[in-house]
């Protein structure tokens, strides 16, 4: 019916209505939704996309939302789906919703079922007796993660599920998974984060219900026979499989570090095991700088390799079998054998988000061959999200998740352009031309992987490194073709007693490694820090890349729009300019270079390395003494500091001497001892001790006319994993 027929809307109204959207406005409202439209076989591929905003929903509040709400939103969003079947558009809004509150209750679910007790605050030393549930090799000493646990003057009701315990003295023989120990340590809740918008290790730590971190003051005592008593027949059965697989790690570490007892033999561990614990500093960052440390993670890479190799070994032996070859489907019989190795190989690593992705994806590849149906496509990506997502949705605020899957999806994306245009090189050409090809795909794979994991790598890590493609064009052949194949050899001849055979040859590809690492990382300029990229700049960039990655049409170019706009809150934002410590030891300004100056170089250094990476700078600089710097921002005297920027002046009083000349004098008051407010009434901002002890390390921005100030606890909020002060 048009609106001269209606009896409630005169025809002028109606053109007035008509009027009032600008023409360009309806046009590309009209282009928008005719290119969604031709598109629609595209739309499962945003499933995990809207699991995830629900889920980065539930973790972005600063409360911890009521258990019902997500579920009961999700049933009234089922019953107006099924009410609006026969409406296209109501139905597709209905489905849209559903996904993200999907993702928001799986991540309340989750958050209930992993609920375990924190320990409130730092205790000991005291002793501590628990079953081994996984020992972590490391260059000095060892750390230990221990379950079923009896702490004294701890009641069970308080008691965490796990802690896990640094060894300071190197133990003559170090302790087994499933073993039960003594041992006198002291333990302190998982540590808050050291910067406001810094890494939560808490949230991690909860997730992995480990309720207390903590050093030994003592060597291990083993116990022979002993059963706690607090556990339950149930509790002694549930981790029976976890704690199968620890020892089966602990067991190949073992042999492998005792075939190669060098850096070979760390190396070849966190290849084959995914323990990076014994690899020395040095090593690790020649890895990182050089940008081969995606090597150590176990991942697609290796997952890939591992199946790959089984696949097609298993394929060769069978097809030497000419009736088993001729009347047998040995293709599917070697993806089956693939599958089980790739089983294997998932759990003996640690069952890492990484290998959680690759391992899906294996999976469906070769589900695919068995039913001889495509492999390798974005579905197949999503569907490991989707399945990552609902089993963990923690994850989705992890760097390995993140970079692992903006890697793969970038690669499937990339090479589904070069398919469909007929980029794909013939196989049938000469050896010298597949070299080549294969070296141009390896680049071509590196930049896009690079390019794809970048803003994840600013994001977490604050760092490029800049000859990562040289790198990784010597890196991954070499991984590929040598490496990893005398690793899965080793693997196989382990039950034998003879892996030395292998892991000594993999030893000579480990050294080439490190050499390649070494040599990227030594070049000048190799890597460059970079400050701290906002949440909102890497949300924009995120949704930039999957506009480009998802869609296929040319509207796909539109994502490069938000890339830009988060790239620019990068270049725009400023590190802050007065940093302190939530637990008062530590405090830093930012010079008139933009270099940080630091009030020790020896108190808190892993607060101090936080904050350096995060204002992209790699040095830092003690502060000036009472004679000073001329013209220097800062100023020190033995009881205090007073420090000039933006047009404000903050006292940061080391002593409670200087607080009442620093109460007149500055726009700003830090004090490490208690300030009643009423004392120091003159100044726009007064932090003291106990806004330290209850809010965290603090942060300020200095303008005229204005102070910006943040704390851990403003970005965390009131959730299961803060402990509230």
């Amino acid at each position: 019916m048009t609106a001269e027929h209606h009896p409630g809307i005169a025809p002028s109204a109606s053109r007035g209505a008509r009027s009032a959207v600008p023409n360009w406005l309806t046009a590309l409202t009209g282009w928008l939704l005719a290119q969604l439209h031709a598109e629609r076989d595209r739309w499962p591929l945003w499933l995990p996309v809207g699991l995830g905003v629900g889920i980065a929903v539930y973790f972005g509040l600063p409360f911890e939302p009521p258990v019902w709400i997500g579920g009961t939103g999700l049933a009234a969003c089922l019953l107006f789906a099924i009410w609006a079947r026969g409406q296209p558009i109501s139905l597709v809004a209905a489905l849209v919703i559903g996904a993200l509150l999907t993702g928001f209750t799986t991540a309340q679910v989750r958050t209930v079922m992993v609920a375990a007790p924190v320990l409130e605050k730092r205790l000991g030393p005291v002793n501590v007796v628990g079953q081994v549930l996984r020992m972590e090799p490391r260059p000095a000493n060892g750390r230990v993660v221990l379950r079923r646990l009896e702490i004294a003057g701890l009641a069970t009701e308080h008691t965490p599920a796990k802690v896990r315990i640094r060894l300071t003295l190197r133990e003559p023989a170090a302790p087994s998974p499933g073993e039960w120990l003594r041992v006198r340590a002291v333990l302190r809740p998982p540590p808050a984060p050291a910067a406001p918008g810094a890494f939560d290790f808490a949230r991690q730590a909860y997730f992995k219900r480990l309720g207390a971190v903590g050093y030994a003051v003592g060597h291990v005592e083993l116990l022979e026979a002993f059963e706690s008593g607090s556990a339950t027949s149930k509790e002694r059965w549930s981790s029976a499989w976890q704690l199968w697989w620890s020892g089966l790690r602990d067991a190949v570490t073992r042999r492998v570090l005792s075939a190669l007892p060098d850096l070979r033999g760390a190396m070849a561990t966190a290849l084959m095991t995914g323990e990076r614990g014994a690899i020395q500093d040095p090593v690790i960052k020649a890895m990182r700088d050089s940008g081969l440390a995606h090597l150590l993670a176990i991942s697609g890479l290796h997952m890939g390799l591992v199946a790959g190799l089984l696949f097609f070994g298993v394929r060769a032996l069978l097809a030497l079998l000419p009736r088993v070859a001729l009347n047998y489907p040995i293709k599917k019989w070697a993806a089956v054998a693939a599958g089980l190795g790739a089983f294997a190989y998932l759990f003996l690593s640690g069952a890492t988000v990484p290998t959680q992705r690759a391992f899906v994806m294996i999976l469906l590849v070769l589900l695919a061959v068995l039913v001889d149906r495509r492999a390798i496509s974005l579905r197949l990506v999503a569907w490991a999200a989707v399945v990552v997502l609902l089993l963990a949705p923690e994850s989705l605020l992890s760097a390995s998740f993140q970079m692992s899957f903006a890697a793969v999806t970038a690669l499937v994306a990339g090479y589904e352009i070069l398919t469909r245009r007929g980029g794909y090189l013939a196989a049938e050409r000469g050896l010298p031309s597949r070299a080549a090809i294969y070296l141009a795909g390896v680049a071509l794979t590196s930049v896009i992987a690079i390019l794809a994991t970048a803003p994840f790598a600013l994001f977490h890590f604050n760092r490029i490194a800049l000859y990562g493609l040289a790198a990784n064009l010597a890196a991954v052949p070499l991984t590929a073709f040598w490496i990893m194949p005398w690793a899965v050899v080793a693997f196989l001849l382990m039950p034998f007693g003879f892996e030395a055979l292998a892991l000594v040859p993999m030893g000579w590809g480990i050294d080439a490694l490190v050499s390649v690492a070494a040599y990227i990382a030594a070049l000048p300029g190799a890597v460059t820090a970079v400050k701290a990229m906002p949440l909102a700049g890497l949300c924009l960039v995120v949704l930039g890349g999957l506009w480009l990655c998802l869609w296929f049409r040319p509207w796909r170019g539109l994502g490069t729009i938000p890339i830009a706009a988060g790239l620019a809150c990068l270049v725009l934002s400023a590190p802050p300019d007065v940093l302190v410590g939530g637990d008062g030891k530590l405090l830093a300004v930012r010079g008139p270079n933009g270099a940080i100056w630091l009030s020790s170089q020896k108190r808190g250094r892993f607060t101090a390395k936080t904050w350096l990476r995060r204002a992209g700078t790699l040095e830092s600089h003690a502060w000036p003494l009472a004679k000073g710097i001329k013209n220097s921002p800062l100023l020190c005297d033995q009881i205090g500091c007073i420090y000039r920027a933006g047009g404000q002046v903050v006292a940061l009083a080391l002593d409670g001497r200087a607080l009442a000349e620093d109460c007149d004098a500055a726009t700003i008051v830090i004090s490490l001892e208690p300030l009643r407010r009423q004392r120091c009434p003159r100044p726009e901002v007064v932090i003291d001790r106990f806004d330290l002890w209850r809010n965290g390390s603090h942060a300020l921005w200095l303008k005229p006319g204005r102070i910006d100030v943040e704390n851990v606890a403003m970005r965390r909020g009131a959730r299961p994993w803060v402990r509230q002060r």
